[in-house]
């Protein structure tokens, strides 16, 4: 009763149905206002510079990025590393004289659920997360909110304590009200199972995707064991099993993926490829789907390109201040190539995208041949490799040459004619971005003479190479420090190199006395430990002395000893910086750098 008192009056809300069958709030006029607390800009400077937590140049220039993407300041500040969700929301709650509370430390019970309707809790940003002596506990981003916060205390007949808490850690709780998404899973599975109508399987490939969502997926894999269908969700680049259906079901499921993707559904035989929008909390994604036949079925594997992807930026990938410059320098070049290198799967294409983005202005005419477009950008002309019209990456790039591009992208050179027609490109007067495949940035001079380029050539053309990896970053809601345990002594002991590479970039010779950081697992990060990957870089700008190397097709280590003389962080050093300044373990990196 008193849930439905506050949802009437609270607020005057326009209750729409979504697609998926939920309930959706939109705010119109109220009598508690929601305005979500601002802290401006003189204060945000005051609170984050002053006591040094960032630098005066980081907080500048993250500014300015924050307002060119319409990012509040608060969320980008952190999204950047500049400063922990926990100590930018200890500063304001300090400052705000409000006591500060991290809800990832506590489970929301239904009752205090029950208090407050999901689309008030979500329109003003409030949760109950305790009682204690007759006191509820609320936490808000908004404590001005002072109203709605009088209104609870007239409802409930108990005096409320208010507690900061960062809207980050409130959209995480308010999961809550989803309930376990999980099981509502393997609910409706049983369900279908039962009765198995159309609608029931609509809903159950919906729950699928509001569950990889919400579990941070980028990809869904449908599998067909011996006596089962396995769904595993690649989160930060690791499968996770996420549940199990019967094989009767699964002609359906695949049926209903296929309606959405508009793949022809009475092929089963063949593989097909397609895409469909979704939306989950108002935000909108791409799936991309891929069905193949196996000998057990119809292996399905769907990748979600959330909106959230396209707000990395050249300062938040990973780069160091040096690396970062180097990258701007050769990218503000009229001509020349900048190529992004590293195995599958290491954020190449994450790479160039960023720097399209910051290349992308009214005055200049950008191109790109990709397979596939993993996202759309304004004012950019994409094309998308057709095999079977006999588009490539190689005809593709001699048409759009005669399209009067300022800045053209090549998804990947694979092969010689694709190669030949970049580098002319790049000498006549465009500036190319594309990945190759090589584990290092020297190694992508060789691997292009391979392919039949003249030496001198490939000198006058590359202006930068970007060799990278991805690592997993430790949870900044359960990162704690450690003193370096048993099996990160045995890693190095069984690598000399890494061991004497972290003594000299950590400063401490005397490794028991070396602390590093983990995860040690929270609900916000499912228990793993890691939230989110970042990039490990090895950035190798190209001048007079690499290319003359080059002219003289001097092997990949006599350039890799010549480029690290010039300035070059070699990659592993790259993630050895980011091990002990806690942004992901040494593990982590060990593997990386071996790939």
């Amino acid at each position: 009763m008193i849930a439905r008192e506050i949802f009437s009056s609270s607020c005057s809300l326009l209750l729409l149905r979504q697609k998926d069958g939920r309930v959706k709030g939109i705010h119109q006029e109220s009598n508690v206002g929601i305005s979500i607390m601002k802290i401006d800009e003189k204060t945000l400077k005051k609170l984050l510079v002053t006591p040094g937590h960032v630098a005066a140049k980081q907080f500048k220039s993250a500014l300015e990025s924050a307002k060119k993407h319409n990012i509040p300041p608060e969320e980008f500040f952190v999204s950047e590393g500049l400063i922990s969700d926990e100590n930018f929301g200890k500063t304001v709650a300090d400052y705000l004289n409000y006591h500060f509370v991290d809800l990832s430390q506590y489970q929301i019970a239904k009752t205090f659920l029950d208090i407050i309707p999901e689309v008030v809790a979500y329109a003003q940003q409030a949760i109950f997360f305790g009682e204690e002596n007759n006191c509820l506990k609320l936490a808000t981003s908004n404590t001005d909110n002072y109203e709605f916060i009088k209104l609870l205390e007239k409802k409930t007949g108990k005096k409320i304590e208010i507690y900061y808490a960062t809207n980050a850690s409130i959209q995480e709780a308010l999961k809550y009200y989803k309930g376990d998404l999980r099981e509502k899973v393997e609910e409706f599975i049983q369900c279908c199972v039962r009765e198995g109508d159309e609608g029931d399987i609509v809903e159950l490939v919906n729950l699928l995707l509001e569950y990889a969502h919400d579990s941070r997926a980028s990809d869904i894999h449908i599998e067909p064991l011996t006596d089962k269908i396995l769904i595993r969700f690649r989160i930060d680049g690791i499968l996770h099993e996420a549940a199990t259906y019967p094989m009767n079901l699964h002609e359906k499921v695949v049926f209903r993926i296929k309606i959405m993707s508009r793949l022809q559904t009475d092929e089963h035989a063949a593989a097909q490829d397609g895409r469909f929008e979704y939306e989950v909390d108002d935000t909108a994604f791409d799936v991309r789907v891929s069905i193949i036949p196996i000998t057990r079925g119809e292996n399905v594997v769907m990748r979600l390109l959330a909106s959230h992807n396209k707000r990395f930026s050249l300062q938040n990938i990973g780069l160091d201040e040096n690396d970062y410059e180097k990258i701007v320098e050769a990218s503000h070049k009229p001509h020349g190539m900048v190529l992004a290198v590293g195995p599958t799967g290491s954020g190449k294409t994450t790479t160039l995208y960023t720097i399209l983005r910051f290349l992308n202005r009214p005055e200049v005419n950008i191109m790109t041949i990709e397979d596939p477009v993993e996202y759309d950008m304004s004012r950019v002309q994409q094309t998308q490799v057709n095999q079977k019209k006999g588009l490539t990456f190689a005809t593709g790039l001699r048409s759009i040459v005669r399209q009067d591009p300022d800045i053209i992208m090549v998804g990947e050179i694979r092969d010689e004619e694709t190669a030949d027609i970049a580098v002319n490109a790049a000498m006549t007067g465009h500036l190319l971005l594309s990945t190759l495949h090589t584990n290092d940035a020297p190694t992508t001079f060789p691997r292009l003479l391979e392919m039949g380029m003249e030496s001198f050539l490939v000198a006058s053309s590359v202006n930068v190479v970007i060799s990278q990896r991805l690592v997993r970053k430790i949870c900044t809601h359960c990162k704690k420090s450690h003193l370096l345990n048993k099996n990160e002594r045995s890693a190095l002991r069984m690598d000399p190199l890494i061991k004497e590479r972290l003594k000299e970039i950590s400063g401490v010779q005397n490794l028991s006395k070396m602390r590093l950081y983990a995860g040690a697992g929270c609900k916000v990060c499912g228990l793993t430990g890691f939230s989110g990957r970042v990039g490990i870089f090895e950035v190798l700008q190209v001048n007079e002395e690499i290319r003359s190397l080059v002219v003289e097709k001097a092997s990949a280590s006599a350039i890799y000893k010549k480029a690290c003389e010039l300035g070059m962080t070699p990659l592993l050093n790259d993630g050895l910086k980011k091990v002990v300044n806690g942004i992901t373990t040494l593990e982590e990196v060990i593997k990386a750098s071996k790939i």
